[in-house]
């Protein structure tokens, strides 16, 4: 019996690579985009992290579609 892979990409990434890998920001740009709410973001004590996966699919949807 085959079983299903789950996926592997990560939960949560550090803002700044998060916002380089998927945007080419830098880092004080990746943490503004962070802060206007372009990168997805969750806070675990005093790490903000973004959220790669809702990030991905913000950018995968048409811009068209309603």
């Amino acid at each position: 019996m085959s079983e299903t892979k789950q996926d592997e990409r990560p939960l949560v990434e550090p803002v700044p690579a998060l916002g380089k890998r998927l945007l080419g920001l830098g880092k004080d740009a990746s943490y503004e985009a962070a802060r206007t709410g372009l990168i997805p973001t969750i806070r675990i004590g005093r790490k903000l992290l973004g959220l790669p996966r809702v990030l991905e699919a913000r950018l995968a949807r048409d811009p068209d579609e309603t």
